[in-house]
């Protein structure tokens, strides 16, 4: 799934769900379909194998960010 809807990747991590795998496209308002289309497509090789195993992809015009599912809580830290 392709989405500009953070809610897909919340939703996922809640339920601590394996599957589907979404691609979260930010930064990118304003850009033609074509444009956004440019920047998925040179990123596609370097995700494929994360998208496979199910993962919350982030994609920007100058990064990646990869979280695996399932996305488990962060640990609290005690002092």
């Amino acid at each position: 799934m392709i989405s500009a809807d953070t809610d897909f990747g919340t939703l996922l991590a809640r339920q601590a769900a394996t599957s589907p795998s979404v691609l979260l496209v930010r930064r990118l308002v304003g850009r033609r379909v074509a444009e956004m289309g440019g920047i998925i497509l040179a990123d596609l090789d370097v995700v494929a194998e994360d998208l496979k195993a199910g993962a919350i992809v982030v994609v920007t015009e100058d990064s990646i960010r990869i979280r695996r599912l399932p996305v488990l809580p962060r640990r609290a830290v005690g002092f």
